[in-house]
């Protein structure tokens, strides 16, 4: 089984996450927001594009504990190990450290391989065009959960057309 990852940060230099979110091939997803990332280092794209998007889900915001321990149940109660599928390798970091956070030293026993979307899916313009049909004036671009659907229904629709 997939499951999309997509992450927010706040900026390419100061990297801490803001959202993560996880949505698997059977329809399992997890969204989390974090309260104690600090707002100072946000980039002005982040200002901009991403913090205003934040605050949509009740009960997704959480520490940087609590969001580990969501996170590990969440993953754990997955019915298989999971491929990891992410367009960015800081999605994959971020996600590493969630999963440790600061009581574990390894990451959930289910978590199987990990595959980044590289230019070969993401370049493709049936991937591009289905990625950009899925976001909508209430689900936009820059929210990590609608990035993470976005993500499978573009990967999907490029497999169901034969491209990979």
């Amino acid at each position: 089984m997939r499951v999309f990852v997509d992450t927010e940060f706040t900026d390419f230099v100061q990297i801490d996450l803001i959202s993560i979110a996880l949505v698997s091939e059977d329809g399992h997803e997890f969204y989390a927001e974090r309260n104690d990332y600090r707002a100072e280092d946000c980039c002005e794209f982040v200002r901009e594009a991403v913090l205003p998007l934040l605050g949509r889900i009740e009960g997704a915001i959480c520490n940087r504990t609590e969001l580990t321990l969501r996170l590990r149940t969440w993953f754990e109660s997955l019915p298989e190990p999971a491929t990891l599928m992410f367009d960015y390798f800081a999605d994959w970091e971020l996600l590493a450290d969630a999963f440790l956070g600061d009581d574990f030293d390894q990451p959930p026993i289910n978590v199987g391989e990990k595959q980044m979307l590289t230019s070969e899916f993401i370049g493709n313009p049936i991937f591009q065009r289905a990625l950009y049909n899925s976001f909508t004036p209430d689900w936009p671009a820059h929210h990590a959960l609608a990035d993470a659907r976005a993500f499978l229904h573009a990967f999907h629709t490029l497999n169901n057309n034969g491209q990979f």
